[in-house]
């Protein structure tokens, strides 16, 4: 290219020296160079007229225009721009609709929006689960289309670690999964799946771990009733029927239990167990289970030691909240072997409110902790056993802490001992007493 340039300045310079040439051989050296300079700049705007109309209706012609010289260059060199352009842009176009067709043919719902929200493509399955309309809804602000407070809040908050559950806006008996991802410049790619099927599933479970608990129920407390009469008058039957009618009455016991946790926890996920918020002395509320834990130790003589902060007013539904320290603590009586040590402390700081139960028991193999909150499930079957347990606890833990917008953190080293964690937002403290029933106000 630098050679090209040079030979074009030379070719240039030597034109102009004819010119001057023919302008000294007629005694007009001066006129000579002025006309070659005039010759070249009306030839340079004619190409750059040429230039001009090509680049105004690049269509319109079948190639380059023709030049010569530097100009034929420039030319042959912007066409071959404008060819490898078209060539990318091409290239691209086909990428962009082969992942707009594949998009197209996913069965969830995709939808892309800048940082605001504003809606800017969305896929035909967004359509279908979320009733967007493409003609009028393409630029909208995507909380005018799902005007859901729970979605607002969760776009908002950034934080995507968990998907959100909610029922299509434009289809109620759709249930869906929303799940956001950030890219680009804080823009936002949401997927929406279809999950009705699974939330049928789920509810249908529930109906039926709740329905069939209650039927056993009243069976169960028959058996249990006159199990206890014989247990009462055991020394009045014959010693081999002893065993077996005290073996009968600690299964039953167990099933009663079993059977107790499986409908207070139908109760918690559904709702129905829920009482309207009040404020709950949560320093008063351990005291009260720690001295039935004591007496759940008995000869065991576990050392158990509460620390209470100042701030210890928490708004919740109270029966809830007392099920779930109960198990927590209960929990680490019965897995810290006897004279072991239990810790208990409740403290807030700028995140929110915090009960830690901490023991100094066996411990957990940490591979174990990520599904101890799920349903029956066992670290320790033979432990299990031992104890009595119905399986339940933690999840009931975990239940009660969503109903409350907390979370459990577990901790936990084989030989270390164990800690569980609730975590509670702060909006869930507060600074008001709580209200004296009427019966105990003083006269």
């Amino acid at each position: 290219m630098q050679h090209n340039w040079s030979r074009y300045l030379r070719i240039i310079i030597a034109i102009l020296i004819a010119f001057t040439g023919v302008g000294l051989f007629f005694g007009q050296p001066v006129l000579g160079l002025l006309t070659g300079l005039l010759v070249y700049l009306t030839w340079t705007l004619v190409q750059a007229r040429k230039l001009y109309q090509w680049l105004l209706n690049p269509n319109g012609m079948a190639g380059a225009p023709e030049s010569l010289g530097l100009w034929g260059d420039i030319f042959d060199g912007l066409h071959k721009m404008r060819q490898n352009h078209l060539s990318n842009r091409d290239r691209l176009l086909r990428q962009i609709n082969r992942v707009q067709e594949s998009t197209n043919a996913m069965r969830d719902g995709v939808i892309m929006t800048d940082s605001r929200g504003t809606m800017e493509w969305w896929n035909g399955s967004a359509e279908h689960l979320l009733g967007f309309q493409r003609e009028s809804d393409r630029g909208q602000p995507i909380h005018n289309l799902i005007r859901t407070p729970a979605f607002k809040a969760y776009f908002d908050t950034c934080d995507y670690r968990e998907p959100l559950e909610l029922t299509s806006p434009a289809k109620p008996h759709i249930h869906l999964q929303i799940q956001i991802s950030l890219f680009g410049d804080d823009d936002r790619l949401i997927v929406a799946k279809d999950v009705t099927r699974l939330y049928q599933l789920e509810q249908m479970r529930r109906d039926f771990v709740g329905n069939v608990s209650h039927e056993m129920r009243t069976p169960l407390t028959v058996i249990s009733g006159y199990l206890e009469t014989l247990v009462d008058n055991a020394d009045d039957l014959p010693p081999k029927w002893r065993r077996a009618i005290l073996t009968m009455d600690q299964q039953a016991s167990r099933m009663e239990a079993l059977i107790t946790d499986l409908i207070l926890l139908s109760k918690i996920e559904t709702g129905e167990h829920s009482a309207p918020d009040s404020v709950i002395d949560v320093g008063n509320m351990i005291s009260l289970i720690c001295n039935d834990a004591r007496a759940l130790s008995g000869d065991q003589a576990h050392e158990i030691t509460m620390d209470i902060g100042e701030r210890r007013l928490l708004t919740g539904d109270e029966s809830q909240i007392r099920s779930a320290f109960s198990n927590l603590i209960f929990n680490a009586v019965k897995y810290t072997p006897a004279g072991g040590q239990v810790f208990i402390s409740w403290y807030t700081d700028r995140n929110g409110a915090h009960l830690s139960v901490r023991d100094s028991g066996i411990g957990i193999d940490p591979v174990h902790i990520p599904r101890l909150t799920e349903r029956f499930y066992r670290a320790d079957p033979s432990r299990h056993k031992e104890t009595g347990g119905t399986g339940l606890g933690l999840a009931i833990v975990k239940h009660v802490l969503l109903n409350h917008d907390g979370n459990l953190e577990i901790k936990s080293r084989i030989g270390e001992g164990s800690e569980f964690i609730c975590h509670f937002p702060r909006g869930r403290l507060t600074e008001l007493p709580p209200e004296t029933p009427d019966s105990e106000i003083p006269n």
